[in-house]
């Protein structure tokens, strides 16, 4: 008897020992964890052997049900309990993606501080609910965070709302103004997506702050090409600018000297979501008409003469127009039927050698140097008045040139209303140009004469009215002075 009562150490443990060591059960849990441990059930002596008994017996219907069962935690959070999961860690990084995911929502560091409690014990698999479960109603309970509508346009969140339909009632709102009957197709041109997502319930916002966004011009700078006959204060006007405002976007262009196909920065109102629409068109147009060439022997080379005039048909056209914010961008036809045949359009071209003398029709510069007045009104000798040419400088006696060629019909020097002029040169190219070359020092040149283009007609001075030496180059087309800037290269 001594034998039994006394521990393996030979010395006989106290009473509340005994009873302590009598009254420890494993748990449910903590047997279900001991399963896989053989010396569970060594053999014991004394009092042991019953606690083990009942441990044995215990593992033994533990080994049964888990044919059918599985270990599990009931999970609640904050007393709700939500099912039954396998095991606490995928309830932590459920959790962990949770914070996570509402940190970079809101902005900044986010903690659940929600009370999650676990219960151990035995199910079967198919009860067990899916992590993703515990994980949404987690965010859920973020009052920070909720789930809404959210509208993206290009990347940018522009706002949200408790349901889509409002967000698709605005965008359509958008779109109205530029949809006719022959519309098929109306969508914007940059990237809008309404998504169904978890966001900051900061980014809630009513309908019309969104629209206030969403139909708001931005200006931008944009490039425009000069077309024939425009200048420099109609481009300004035409695109709501001055004249100061566009030379600050072109600092180096000379606005008295346009060239056609140069390209001009100008500031533009750019809506900030654009409207794209398809619409098919079936209406009438013309049919270009061909062009012939006939060669003529008896026309000088780069002669041309109509014998025959061109006349457009007329067909009917199907096309598909694409238009953005309400502007044309391009035209599909899909079929043309044509109503009335064009007639073609004969041009007897020369081939007879051209002379020498006879205009190119295009001008050359009659002296390079730097350009010290320009054409139009300026302040000179003490009054305001209006220049007729441009004066280019040059050294005493340097070469000027014709322009083009053609016949000299005046050669001297200027009397009555043209005394200011000095001496000067009149070339006229028989083409209804006449240039001027006055305040020469002297002539090369006599009425009468032909010359050609590029030949020395006379020489830099400061005759007549003038305040240095340089060459006043004027044009005149049909007998009305024009700018010389628009002809010369």
């Amino acid at each position: 008897m001594d034998e039994i009562l006394l521990s393996p150490s030979g010395v006989s443990p106290a009473p509340a020992e005994q009873r302590k060591r009598r009254r420890h059960i494993p748990t449910l849990e903590q047997m279900w964890t001991a399963r896989p441990n053989v010396n569970f059930l060594e053999r014991r002596s004394g009092t042991d052997s019953v606690v083990f008994l009942i441990a044995a017996l215990s593992i033994g219907a533990a080994a049964v049900l888990g044919s059918l069962y599985c270990p599990s935690y009931a999970v609640s959070v904050d007393g709700v309990e939500l099912g039954r999961v396998r095991n606490r860690q995928e309830v932590a990084e459920a959790i962990g993606r949770v914070e996570t995911r509402a940190s970079n929502i809101l902005g900044y560091a986010y903690t659940l501080d929600q009370d999650v409690e676990y219960t151990f014990g035995l199910t079967r698999e198919e009860t067990l609910i899916p992590i993703s479960r515990v994980e949404t109603y987690l965010f859920d309970q973020i009052g920070e965070v909720m789930k809404s509508s959210v509208l993206t346009v290009n990347g940018q969140i522009i706002g949200a709302a408790d349901d889509s339909q409002g967000l698709h009632e605005l965008l359509d709102e958008i779109k109205a103004p530029y949809i006719t009957a022959n519309t098929i197709s109306a969508d914007f041109v940059e990237p809008v997506v309404i998504t169904k997502e978890y966001t900051s319930t900061s980014a809630l916002r009513d309908i019309s702050s969104m629209r206030e966004v969403l139909t708001s011009n931005s200006m931008e700078q944009v490039g425009y090409t000069v077309q024939t006959g425009d200048t420099f204060s109609e481009i300004a006007n035409s695109h709501g600018m001055s004249v100061a405002q566009l030379q600050e976007l072109n600092p180096g262009i000379d606005i008295n000297r346009l060239v056609v196909g140069q390209t001009l920065t100008i500031s533009q109102a750019v809506p900030f979501l654009s409207v794209r629409t398809v619409d098919h068109e079936i209406y009438e147009g013309p049919v270009a008409y061909q062009v012939e060439e006939v060669e003529d022997s008896t026309m000088y080379q780069g002669d041309t003469k109509v014998l025959v005039a061109g006349v457009d048909g007329t067909a009917s056209y199907d096309a598909d127009v694409t238009y953005i914010n309400g502007v044309e961008k391009s035209r599909n036809i899909n079929s043309t039927t044509v109503l009335t045949e064009p007639v073609t359009k004969v041009v007897a071209v020369g081939t007879k050698e051209r002379p020498r003398t006879m205009a190119t029709g295009k001008f050359q510069w009659p002296l390079y140097g730097r350009i010290s007045s320009g054409y139009g009104y300026r302040s000179i000798f003490g009054s305001y008045s209006f220049h007729s040419g441009l004066d280019i400088t040059g050294s005493y006696g340097a070469t000027i040139s014709a322009a083009d060629g053609g016949k000299v019909i005046f050669a001297g020097t200027g009397t009555g209303s043209n005394w200011s002029y000095g001496k000067y040169v009149v070339i006229d190219h028989e083409n209804g140009f006449q240039t001027i070359y006055a305040h020469c020092s002297s002539l090369i040149v006599k009425a009468g004469d032909r010359v050609y283009k590029g030949q020395a007609i006379a020489r830099v001075g400061s005759t007549g009215r003038s305040t240095g030496n340089h060459c006043h180059f004027q044009v005149k087309l049909n007998g009305t002075t024009v700018n010389p800037y628009n002809y010369l290269p």
